[in-house]
């Protein structure tokens, strides 16, 4: 009878890099257990108040050879030692993405493994399936997923790995985007969102009131909010001009609590319509939000239904979410042919 290390060592060796963005990130999994997850950030973005695609493809050429090294050093193993190299072939940034797929199907063609394409938006799904431990638990298809970041607004439904049916999205501003766009007028530095959230444990979430869309289906718009509270900002500074400096807590508290209100009611109407699904997740660099994440937990422990929510270190780009997604495609033996280019859209 095969004992636990015997079927341990049976588990695929997967290297994961991803790419699509600012952040070089490179990973090591044993099967579904995280051996290492290392992750460049490009601090240069943050002059500009965006990101810069020519500085981030440039700055990905940069780090993605070290950040590779150092994540096959923190696994104690050589490239010899694996069995296949998940990429990120999209949606993002083309030149970006240009540099992570370019040096995956070189390092595939010269160690003669097997290549995953891995789909970024599905990453940010299954991050809930890495385990840093065997025993962890993981999510039960099927389950509804609030993807949500700076690019992305989706409530999804997934059935399973390779079946996931998008339920809703937006049809204009990503609510990350909202996070930033307001942030900035507000003067916080770039990226706002984590600058908005420290503020808002200090706030009051119900000083103002913003527009919240009534848009049918389970779509989402975020445009509405932003002109809203942009017009808060223009009144409020012509009658008194420190209103933002005053004010600022309560600002970031109340946009806080409408953004997560928008997000939560198109997700109840989902549930609804989704009796079958007992598990919710969410994922997306907006997932990171205190405020968020505790909504989150509320509204579920409210309807009896298991909230799956990820580290903080897998809500932002990571390779560790590649790897994972790529493990289930490499079961399924959906590899990647060489001459399949990055894409910068598509959908889940």
């Amino acid at each position: 009878m095969m004992n636990e290390k015997e079927t341990v060592k049976k588990e695929p060796l997967i290297l994961a890099i991803e790419s699509s963005c600012d952040d070089t990130s490179a990973a090591v999994l044993r099967g579904d257990l995280l051996l290492s997850n290392v992750i460049s950030s490009q601090e240069v973005h943050a002059a500009y108040g965006g990101v810069v695609p020519e500085l981030a493809s440039r700055a990905h050429q940069q780090n993605i050879v070290p950040t590779v090294s150092e994540a096959l050093r923190r696994a104690g193993i050589t490239p010899r030692d694996l069995d296949a190299i998940a990429f990120t072939r999209g949606p993002g940034l083309l030149g970006s993405l240009v540099v992570g797929t370019s040096f995956a199907k070189g390092l595939a063609v010269g160690l003669g493994i097997p290549l995953i394409d891995v789909n970024h938006l599905h990453g940010h799904v299954l991050s809930h399936f890495i385990r840093r431990q065997k025993e962890e638990e993981v999510p039960d298809f099927p389950f509804i997923c609030l993807l949500v970041s700076g690019g992305n607004s989706q409530i999804i439904l997934v059935r399973s790995a390779s079946d996931m049916e998008i339920l809703g999205q937006t049809i204009d501003d990503a609510a990350g985007e909202a996070f930033d766009k307001c942030a900035k007028v507000m003067g916080l530095p770039y990226p706002g969102g984590p600058h908005i959230d420290r503020l808002a444990a200090e706030g009051n979430a119900e000083a103002f009131k913003f527009a919240k869309p009534h848009i049918p289906g389970l779509d989402y718009s975020f445009s509405g909010l932003k002109t809203s509270f942009l017009y808060t900002l223009r009144d409020e500074l012509e009658r008194d001009p420190e209103f933002i400096v005053k004010r600022k807590a309560d600002l970031a508290a109340s946009l806080q609590k409408t953004i997560i209100d928008i997000l939560l009611s198109k997700l109840k109407i989902a549930l609804d319509q989704h009796p079958e699904v007992k598990q919710i997740a969410i994922g997306g660099g907006v997932s990171a939000n205190s405020g968020f994440r505790r909504a989150v937990e509320e509204f579920a422990s409210h309807r009896g239904l298991r909230a799956w929510i990820p580290e903080r270190i897998f809500t932002t780009d990571n390779a560790a979410m590649v790897g994972v997604a790529g493990l289930f495609r490499y079961r399924d033996k959906q590899f990647c042919d060489i001459s399949l280019p990055p894409y910068s859209r598509v959908e889940i």
